[in-house]
């Protein structure tokens, strides 16, 4: 059943789309044109928002040369263009672009091309901040984003727990406060992510979170509508928590009547105790089944407003974990019609059993039963088993392919994510142990709170009285106030050690409950880095992409103004001595003779601007070896720049040649992908210092 499950997901995979991928540029990366081009156009994979600054040019001086106001290409949503001056001199451009992805995920970089011939470029290093995020605006942002998930599962986790597991939980002010902080923190975090959203798309400091216009371009965005959603649904979720409070915490007329009849109700479950039962039974049986009438009328009322509270609260829950997964990897990619609602499904599964948590700590601390304790250890059990279905299909439809798991952010991200469930499980399977030993135990299992020590009527001996004057700092021990003081203390501090009735069994639970809910703060922090990476399906996209760009750009035209430079473009100036040499060793793990050996990358002169690149590639044995696919770029990480794709000319079997144009002057990135066979694959990096 399984391999048939696997057989219909991967029938309908098609090219995944979340994170858009720059596909193709006109002019193409690096290419070198006789005359200057009238507009700038770039491709993705996907469609993009466009914000006023998302398309820049830079002539070599770091002027400007763009007329502005970038706008999609012949009505596609895909593209983005915008126009040049006139009269641009020869000399290297540089291309720096920003926009927002269709799952609402800012991606930016940047490129170069020449007119006439290659130069160099004094480029700014500010003049390209805008590629990345601000460093303090995407750790405000991310925080928000982690504490609006905290939040969700708090507030929806916690009213799941009080409406299907305690219902008289909704008297009890720890309760109460949890459900309030659960509410107040997603709407804090909310509008928070909704200010700071115009900053980290176009990389501007924080002070512009208080800029009204970009709040409202965020707005128009498909994030923004889902914010302003979210902020809706949090104004119904205010009026569901207080009719929750107003119809759940009031007094329960059948616990009330089963206690004065002379038997402790069952904890949280206003049931009739045993005292009532046998009283009934003792008497007359007539009498006993009208009390059991009398009890379930009584109840009634409070049945029908926990049926409706649960309906509303499950409508809004459903459509609060919408605002996620409508603006998210589900909304884009394959499957969408799956993803989406599977995506909301494993949300609210995450608010069960991770929200339920904490209430459910809370409840230790107010003495539950066992009954509540195992209620929720069903319901928890039930969400996890839906966790772990959504999440596999998740991880299959984000990663592709196994080797993604280990070559890309995001399937690390996985890997780790499924370690901290792992652990999570572990520590649930301790909790229902715990649980077990509380169900073996009456007088713990009951939920009731110890017998208090009773002082009102108990006589005091000659002994007590010495104690109580010795304690009282030498008062006689013929004062009966004196000594009935003394024995309400005794019995304060004898109610006190047992902690409301937290007994060794019940602490033990409680400990195992908290290092849970511990792990569960990690699972949240790692699916917000999650949501924030680029899918390994969508990774590998980007590599086939940047590498059918590099094919195209080495058997381009070579007079068009889209031409590559293999098209008659001036080889740069070697300089003697300028000569870097990296190695880079790697290995396809294919069984191929070409899928291990060593890589040998040359640049010269090794500085900004124009720079003659050879790349080679020998086996274990120092030969030459040819290889299906080889691809070389150099990224410029501070400064988001790249990756820079090298269009490389076959000079003989493991022989390349090509020239790279690096703007700026830092610590790059050189990155080697090989290809051994049509499954084995490798990605080598190494530092390189320009300038």
């Amino acid at each position: 059943m399984l391999g048939a499950v696997l057989a219909l997901l991967l029938a309908g995979a098609g090219p995944a789309s979340a994170h858009a991928a720059l596909q193709s540029t006109d002019p193409a990366q690096n290419a070198v044109l006789p005359v200057a081009p009238q507009t700038v156009t770039l491709t993705f994979s996907e469609a993009v928002s466009l914000s006023s600054d998302s398309v820049r040019v830079l002539d070599p001086a770091g002027r400007a040369v763009d007329s502005g106001s970038p706008a999609h290409a012949d009505g596609k949503d895909n593209t983005a263009r915008v126009g040049l001056g006139t009269g641009l001199a020869n000399g290297t451009y540089t291309v720096a672009w920003r926009a927002v992805s269709e799952d609402s995920h800012p991606i930016g970089g940047a490129f170069t091309f020449s007119i006439g011939a290659p130069s160099a470029t004094t480029v700014s290093t500010t003049a390209l901040q805008s590629a990345e995020a601000d460093g303090l605006v995407a750790a405000l942002y991310g925080a928000g984003r982690t504490v609006a998930y905290a939040a969700f599962a708090l507030l929806a986790g916690a009213a799941g727990f009080v409406l299907l597991c305690w219902p008289a939980g909704a008297s009890r002010r720890p309760v109460q406060r949890l459900l309030m902080t659960g509410w107040v923190a997603l709407l804090v975090s909310t509008v928070a992510v909704l200010m700071l959203r115009g900053p980290y798309e176009r990389g501007s400091g924080v002070g512009k979170a208080f800029d009204l216009s970009l709040v409202r371009t965020t707005l128009d965005e498909r994030i923004g509508t889902a914010l302003a959603a979210r902020l809706l649904l949090l104004a119904a979720s205010g009026v569901f928590l207080s009719l929750l409070v107003g119809q759940l915490g009031l007094p329960q007329g059948g616990g009330a009547k089963a206690t004065a009849s002379g038997g402790a109700g069952t904890a949280g479950t206003g049931k009739p105790g045993p005292g009532t039962a046998g009283a009934g039974t003792a008497g007359d049986p007539e009498e006993a089944e009208l009390r059991e009438l009398e009890r379930r009328a009584a109840e009634r009322p409070q049945r029908e407003a926990r049926l409706g509270l649960g309906v509303a609260g499950l409508v809004l829950a459903v459509a609060l974990s919408a605002t996620w997964a409508g603006a998210d990897h589900a909304s884009v990619g394959i499957q969408v019609w799956l993803a989406l609602p599977l995506g909301m499904l494993h949300l609210v599964a995450m608010a069960l059993w991770l929200g339920g948590l904490a209430a459910m700590l809370i409840g230790l601390r107010e003495g539950i039963g066992a009954e509540v304790a195992d209620r929720f250890s069903k319901i928890a059990f039930g969400a996890v088993l839906v966790l772990v279905g959504t999440g596999v299909y998740q991880s299959w439809r984000g990663v592709g392919s196994w080797g993604a798991l280990t070559s890309t952010d995001y399937g690390r991200l996985l890997l780790v994510k499924t370690g901290c469930v792992i652990a999570m499980l572990g520590v649930a399977w301790m909790s229902r142990t715990w649980l077990a030993r509380l169900r073996a135990a009456p007088e713990e299992a009951a939920g009731a709170a110890p017998e208090p020590v009773a002082v009102a009527a108990a006589p005091v001996s000659a002994a007590d009285a010495s104690s109580g004057s010795a304690e009282a700092g030498g008062a006689g021990t013929g004062d009966p106030v004196r000594q009935a003081q003394l024995a309400r203390q005794r019995a304060a501090r004898a109610n006190a050690d047992r902690d409301r009735g937290l007994t060794p069994t019940r602490a033990g639970l409680r400990r195992s409950v908290l290092v849970e809910a511990a792990v569960a703060v990690a699972v949240l922090v790692v699916t917000t880095l999650l949501t924030n990476s680029p899918p390994g399906r969508v990774a590998g996209e980007v590599a086939a992409a940047a590498a059918n760009g590099a094919a195209t750009t080495s058997g381009g035209t070579t007079g068009g103004t889209t031409g590559g430079t293999t098209g008659g473009a001036p080889a740069p100036q070697t300089v003697p001595g300028r000569t870097v040499e990296l190695k880079l060793p790697y290995d396809t793990k294919g069984r191929t003779p070409n899928a291990k050996g060593t890589a040998t990358v040359t640049l010269n002169p090794a500085g900004t601007g124009s720079n003659e690149v050879h790349l080679k590639l020998d086996g274990a044995d120092g030969s030459p070896v040819e290889v299906p696919e080889v691809e070389l770029a150099f990224t410029l990480p501070d400064r988001d720049l790249g990756p820079l794709t090298v269009p490389l000319t076959t000079e003989g079997t493991g022989r390349w040649t090509g020239t790279a144009q690096l703007p700026l002057a830092g610590n790059w990135v050189v990155s080697v992908v090989i290809r051994s066979s049509d499954i084995d694959q490798t990605t080598e990096i190494k530092q390189l210092k320009i300038g």
